[in-house]
């Protein structure tokens, strides 16, 4: 159950970081930030998403499997 928790805390920070970066590049209001960072967290924040849904789906399928 620890690593289910854990990957659905990693699940919520990847789109809030993906969110927060995509609602950055499209407005451009948030000034303190260069647009490469916006674009560099965007970009990790989509991979961590990936990832994150990825093991989440593993963790389900093998206790369907138990």
């Amino acid at each position: 159950m620890k690593s289910k928790i854990r990957t659905i805390i990693g699940i919520i920070s990847s789109l809030l970081l993906l969110t927060i970066s995509i609602y950055r590049i499209l407005t451009e209001s948030l000034s303190g930030t260069p647009l490469f960072v916006a674009y560099l967290f965007a970009f990790t924040g989509l991979i961590g998403l990936i990832v994150y849904v990825a093991m989440i789906r593993k963790l389900l399928a093998n206790k369907a499997n138990q």
